[in-house]
């Protein structure tokens, strides 16, 4: 079991309410997450999936009755059997994390909307939007690496996508040719590389990782990607900006430079977990009006990994 650095440690018990958050906090990281899938509507219905399921011998629940394609095995699988599932192979669903599935939620793209997904691999967000447009209009799935946009070409296709379009590039460099060609999207999603404060229950060796200057750098980069991407949107076109971290310096202090750098402000929006709203200061900063619309999930509140999110209207150029 990895432990978690002293400094780690002090800074998640400044951000959690009292003594039995905290206690909770470091008890759930230690516990393996559940397991969670997304029905993928595109080649299946969630009640004929579920159906399918059962008749396996697992036990399926659907948590939430306005999103009946978030589904949990409850049952007791054997490893690697989730994606050995000839259901999965198939593309009939994703398996996902819950918390992961927020961001589009969040996003909600359209039918015939142009959306962009900028930092897309492995996939997960992408083809739940996808999902959501009916395979209509168009979304641009990029990333960087050869190895993450092979896997990203390869879930699209598993679940059937024909809306998309996969591009391997730098997002920052993506971004000013896009803006050269005066291309604008309807929505954007910025799920950007994080240190992966969330992950913990997954991914545990993330305690022994863990650094500040890792965390001071992902957010220089962070707002790279942000500047870049912003003059893509749109005039009240929508951004989601999410990562899976709970570092305040990759989540208010970027959405607070959105706000001060950009004409944007924060929407508020109803998700179907629990979820804390961000923080209005963070040793001795004290951000922009409209924390109260971000998202803080934390994995004591649902039983999830962690995560972050915010959604952004563009107002025009200032």
């Amino acid at each position: 079991m990895y432990t978690p650095k002293p400094l780690f440690e002090q800074r998640m018990n400044s951000l959690l309410k009292d003594e039995e958050d905290k206690k909770a906090f470091w008890q759930i990281i230690h516990i393996p997450p559940q397991n969670s899938i997304r029905c993928n509507t595109i080649k299946i219905s969630p009640e004929i999936l579920k159906n399918k399921l059962e008749s396996k011998g697992w036990k399926i629940s659907q948590p939430y009755p306005q999103y009946k394609e978030i589904l949990l095995v409850e049952s007791e699988l054997s490893p690697g059997e989730l994606g050995k599932s000839i259901e999965h192979i198939l593309g009939e669903y994703y398996v996902q994390e819950i918390s992961s599935m927020m961001s589009i939620i969040a996003l909600n793209p359209s039918p015939g909307e142009l959306v962009l997904d900028l930092c897309a691999s492995p996939g997960s967000k992408t083809t739940y939007a996808v999902s959501l447009m009916k395979n209509t209009g168009i979304i641009l799935a990029n990333d960087k690496d050869n190895v993450r946009t092979a896997i990203l070409s390869a879930n699209l296709q598993r679940c059937g996508s024909t809306n998309s379009i996969i591009t391997r590039h730098d997002a920052v460099i993506l971004c000013k040719k896009l803006e050269k060609l005066g291309i604008k999207f309807d929505k954007i999603l910025l799920d950007v590389p994080c240190s992966g404060e969330g992950t913990l229950r997954s991914s545990p060796k993330t305690l022994e990782m863990w650094n500040l200057n890792m965390i001071k750098k992902l957010s220089r980069i962070q707002k790279k990607i942000i500047s870049s991407a912003v003059p893509l949107l749109k005039e009240n076109g929508s951004l989601v900006y999410s990562t899976c971290t709970h570092s305040p310096e990759e989540n208010e202090k970027n959405i607070s430079f959105l706000i001060e750098r950009f004409n944007m402000e924060t929407e508020k929006i109803s998700l179907p977990i629990k979820c804390r709203q961000g923080i209005a200061e963070w040793q001795g900063e004290i951000f922009k009006k409209g924390m109260e619309n971000c998202h803080r999930i934390y994995p004591q509140d649902n039983n999830t990994e962690g995560f972050f999110l915010a959604k952004l209207k563009f107002r025009g150029e200032k």
